[in-house]
């Protein structure tokens, strides 16, 4: 079965490096400023042309409070007036990018993500959703995955109504710990209380998928009291869970910079929480998807990767990669066809920008015909945890172990350590390797060598 995971310490130790988590490929360690408003003109263009579905993704960088392990673009404040001027200029946006766009083509995907999309008035969320389907060619049927991300400290059963009034039926809820010793370490004091709360509203209204995000690596957390979070989150039974690993990076993040390093869980007991977790998720009965994700086996997450269908973009694994991408907002990142761009990331220049009727379009790439092959490479490892070579050499044109002869001993290496199952017509992933594919992914990257490493997080 996909969800086998075996626990290898010694092989962990040695693969656990630090490398991207493949959201894209080329990652966005790549986009450059060669990349501007011309070229998300010319691939709106084609999309429209051809028709293609559409995921939108918008992003709202407000919160009330610092969480001081985030790494999100965001803006921290009290003052709930400075979300009206942003809205207008996003506003602005969604018509600049609509206008490029044919209203035949359908939006499959929805997802507000921040910052904390709920720092917004109910007013204010009936008149951003108003103007996207103004604009867009939202479903009206229930039919479409229209999620958003809930702090449940900002949300109640009043707000989960108006969201399911509104479309949303998926939703992914902040937790990362339930310690309060753990909490009050990293500034998030959150009861599970307040969380029940939001889950039961959001079962009762009837949203069709439930997300939970936990943390481990945090400061204070200890493999004894992480477990004891991961137990109450299964007496929650959410249809996904995402168990993320702390990346401690207080020289690129700021507010990294108010945790006490000396309270960091050492590496053996990050280990330790993660192989705990596993246990208990698997005799939840939860299946491990990948990269940190796991589905109820009846979770389309689940069936997709069953079926080899599984995908991966900006928004993670997902059963919509054949959509365009369009993000709007403030550091919003686009995949339209075979290109990238995204916003700028300064709320002020992204504000400033679209008041004289431009695009915040601050870089890019456009991906060359290596790009699509590598990407294909990847999408299939990471998603499916296998890769017929048959699939890519017709797709492509290509004699697979002739064109990544360079890398054969890389694999063959990866192959006699019992990563992967390597021979003339696919690689496999062996279960005690897909916690570590990402690693396996890493081989056919072009460009990994050429970055710091510490721009990453490790692989566990």
């Amino acid at each position: 079965m996909l969800d086998a995971i075996r626990w290898d310490t010694d092989l962990i130790r040695r693969y656990d490096l630090a490398g991207p988590r493949y959201t894209s490929y080329p990652t966005a360690v790549q986009f450059d400023g060669h990349v501007g408003t011309f070229d998300l003109f010319h691939a709106l263009r084609d999309s429209r042309k051809a028709l293609r579905p559409l995921s939108l993704y918008v992003h709202v960088p407000f919160c009330a409070n610092i969480c001081y392990y985030c790494a999100c673009n965001k803006v921290i404040t009290k003052d709930r007036g400075r979300a009206q001027p942003y809205l207008q200029r996003l506003e602005q946006e969604i018509q600049l990018i609509a206008c490029h766009l044919d209203p035949a083509q359908k939006v499959e995907q929805l997802h507000f993500g921040g910052g904390t999309p709920t720092f917004l008035s109910h007013d204010e969320l009936r008149q951003l959703m108003a103007q996207l389907r103004k604009s867009f060619n939202l479903l009206d049927d229930d039919s479409g995955d229209y999620g958003i991300e809930i702090d449940p400290r900002e949300a109640d059963w009043s707000t989960m109504g108006l969201l399911r009034e509104l479309g949303f039926n998926r939703v992914s809820i902040g937790l990362q710990d339930l310690d309060p010793t753990v909490q009050r370490a990293v500034n998030r004091l959150q009861s599970l209380e307040e969380t029940r709360a939001v889950i039961d509203a959001a079962r009762t209204l009837q949203f069709r998928s439930i997300n939970i995000d936990l943390i481990y690596g945090l400061p204070r957390q200890t493999p004894e009291n992480f477990a004891r979070t991961v137990d109450e989150v299964i007496n929650l039974q959410p249809d996904r869970l995402s168990v993320f690993n702390y990346a401690h990076l207080p020289e690129r993040f700021m507010p990294q910079r108010r945790i006490n390093s000396d309270e960091l869980p050492t590496p053996a007991q990050k280990l330790e929480m993660l192989q705990g977790t596993i246990e208990q998720l698997t005799q939840a009965g939860y299946r491990y998807i990948g990269m940190d994700h796991f589905a109820l086996p009846d979770d389309e997450l689940a069936i997709a990767q069953e079926e080899s269908t599984l995908q991966r973009n900006f928004q993670g694994y997902t059963t919509h990669g054949h959509c365009d991408l369009i993000g709007l907002g403030v550091s919003a990142i686009s995949q339209i066809g075979d290109l990238y761009c995204q916003n700028s990331s300064d709320l002020n220049q992204y504000q400033n920008t679209l008041a004289s009727a431009q695009l915040a379009t601050s870089r890019g790439l456009l991906c060359n015909a290596d790009d699509r092959l590598r990407r294909a490479v990847i999408q299939q490892l990471i998603c499916n945890f296998s890769l017929e070579f048959t699939e890519i050499e017709h797709a492509f044109n290509i004699d697979f172990q002739g064109y990544f002869g360079a890398l054969w001993p890389q694999l063959q290496g990866m192959a006699e350590d019992g990563l992967i199952e390597l021979d003339n017509e696919r690689i496999t992933v062996l279960p005690a390797g897909r916690l570590l594919v990402r690693s396996v992914c890493m081989v056919f990257d072009a460009y990994l060598e050429q970055h710091n490493r510490q721009r990453f997080s490790r692989v566990i």
